[in-house]
């Protein structure tokens, strides 16, 4: 049985961390979070050892980890985005396998460091891009990748569009702290993204054409795409959904909105079978949405942009 520790246990995607350790039949050993909003534990794993000072779950997982059988395998990480960097070091050098919610790091001259502890410490690190597991975008990637079989040279046109409804609450949060989230472009754009270059190939150019605490939106050119994106949490954009999802490819809409219930699990699976998203899998997502976020705005105001006719089919 793989033994695990959690760290952001009170987190909005813990959650979905315990539901994956619970299905994957392992055992949650230790969890830490500086809130103790976390009786959604007793769920789960009602046992589990709780530390709200990270000294005292940093002295506990040391004392255990001196005992091949106490110790655990895996550290998850659910903790802000920028506590993620410190959170992964702290799981490599106690002896336990990093695995971490998106974005793994916010930059990424982040993740050279990284690379090296891995080969210090034996150990991996993984991260949760369950969007590749989505079975609607698995048979897109299939649909597209018999295509340009065919076609090798073929450029797509792509709209992709991500509309998700946050209370005042977010700007308050660490969310709407650029430089603890990344902006919207990292903190809920970074797995369409992901699974973008993973479809389309590498990227090769890349403008903004707005991106505020709320809203962004923007051009990527890819190997095999032209990609036009619209992010927000603005809920005026919304009417009777809280969450919209669409990828439109050469005209043909893509909506996913659901289908999200097991896909954390599908991600555990994978990787405790050695085959999870790597340091090498997540660093041309992340230096795009990192591009984005110190990127100069384009002024379009004499064009037409495609979010304007996009959003009268949400």
């Amino acid at each position: 049985m793989a033994r695990f520790a959690l760290m952001g246990a009170a987190g909005y995607i813990a959650p979905k961390h315990l539901q994956a350790i619970r299905d994957i039949e392992g055992d949650l050993v230790a969890a830490f979070d500086p809130c103790d909003s976390v009786g959604i534990l007793d769920s789960y794993f009602p046992n589990t050892q709780f530390f709200v000072e990270f000294e005292r779950f940093d002295r506990f997982i040391d004392k255990i980890s001196l005992n091949d059988y106490s110790r655990v395998d895996h550290i998850s990480i659910c903790s802000p985005n920028y506590l993620h960097d410190s959170h992964i070091r702290f799981a490599l050098k106690s002896g336990a396998n990093a695995i971490c919610e998106k974005p793994l790091v916010l930059n990424p001259h982040n993740l050279i460091p990284l690379q090296r502890l891995e080969k210090e410490t034996n150990q991996k690190i993984f991260c949760i891009l369950q969007l590749r597991f989505h079975s609607a975008i698995v048979r897109l990637k299939e649909t597209i990748t018999a295509k340009l079989l065919q076609n090798p040279d073929k450029v797509f046109e792509v709209d992709l569009t991500y509309l998700t409804s946050r209370g005042p609450w977010y700007s308050i949060s660490w969310k709407g702290d650029p430089s603890k989230s990344g902006g919207i472009s990292t903190n809920i754009g970074i797995h369409f993204f992901d699974v973008l270059i993973w479809i389309f190939g590498e990227v090769i150019d890349s403008e903004v054409h707005c991106h505020s605490m709320s809203t962004g939106t923007g051009f990527v050119r890819l190997k095999n795409a032209n990609v036009r994106w619209f992010l927000s949490i603005d809920s005026t954009y919304l009417e009777n959904k809280k969450t919209f999802r669409n990828i439109c490819v050469d005209g043909e809409d893509l909506e996913f909105s659901t289908g999200f219930d097991d896909l954390h699990t599908r991600n555990y699976i994978e990787i405790l079978k050695g085959n999870g998203a790597g340091l090498d899998d997540v660093s041309p997502a992340i230096s795009l949405v990192s591009k984005i976020r110190n990127s100069k705005l384009i002024n379009i105001s004499q064009n037409r942009h495609f979010l304007y006719n996009r959003l009268s089919n949400v």
